[in-house]
């Protein structure tokens, strides 16, 4: 008799522990074995059993410890001796996540994938800073755009959403922001806002927020080992630091 074969894909959350869902958290609760990444906040992993093993195949910067096919086959091996395997991935697993990778393999290997979406920092970053990616009367839609693509460049996406009254949420953009700035400022006023966010909803969460024709002064300021997203829009000055920060740039004030 054919043994039932299956994979649960979880999606972490953005950060903070209690953002991941209740059906995510039972999943971590009961499984045999989990394989997560490097954006996971590890403090999930102490909901596991005394008895689970833990497998750690995150990459961050080009350091890994595995490749994307090696992931799959180890994927394919803990469903072939576990019974219960968890897949735990940081925020929503198909927001750049390889999410559909990683399901198109293992599907194609007989093995089934039950998937619980996760909470993407795309959204919980600005809104844990009181940031609205829309607004009723400022702008209709937001853009969710890779900062990297597979080459190293940036997406061609960005010069789309640019030209648009959207807000632009970056991921995976921190080592390319001048090139991203350098961009967007073809279409957008100088004066157009945008925000840092690393460490989102975690407690040592920080944010930089200026005008794009500023964004040099950014670049000093970013921690290039913590995880961050950008955002970029008329939507980031309703950050509540926002106009007092303005007010400071125009005076010419420094602390």
């Amino acid at each position: 008799m054919e043994v039932y074969k299956k994979v649960t894909l979880v999606g972490a959350g953005p950060g903070d522990v209690d953002l991941i869902t209740v059906k995510g958290l039972k999943a971590i609760q009961t499984a045999d074995i989990i394989l997560y990444d490097a954006l996971v906040n590890t403090e999930l992993l102490k909901e596991a059993k005394a008895d689970a093993v833990l497998v750690n195949v995150g990459k961050r910067f080009n350091r890994r410890k595995y490749s994307q096919e090696e992931i799959h086959q180890l994927l394919v091996d803990a469903a072939n001796n576990y019974t219960t395997i968890v897949r735990l991935k940081g925020g929503d697993s198909f927001v750049f996540g390889r999410g559909a990778e990683e399901i198109s393999f293992l599907e194609n290997c007989g093995i089934d994938v039950e998937i619980i979406p996760g909470v993407s920092s795309a959204l919980a970053a600005p809104s844990n800073q009181g940031i609205p990616l829309t607004k009723r009367g400022v702008n209709e839609s937001f853009w969710v755009v890779t900062g990297t693509t597979s080459n190293g460049e940036i997406s061609k996406d960005l010069s789309l959403a640019a030209q648009s009254t959207a807000t632009i949420i970056i991921l995976m953009g921190m080592r390319n922001l001048s090139k991203i700035a350098t961009e967007i400022l073809q279409y957008k006023s100088g004066f157009t806002p945008f925000a840092i966010i690393q460490n989102a909803t975690m407690a040592d969460e920080k944010i930089f927020i200026d005008s794009l024709s500023n964004y040099k002064n950014s670049i000093e300021l970013i921690d290039y080992s913590a995880p961050g997203i950008i955002v970029i829009g008329d939507v980031v000055a309703e950050h509540p630091s926002y106009l007092e920060e303005e007010i400071q740039r125009a005076l010419g004030v420094t602390f």
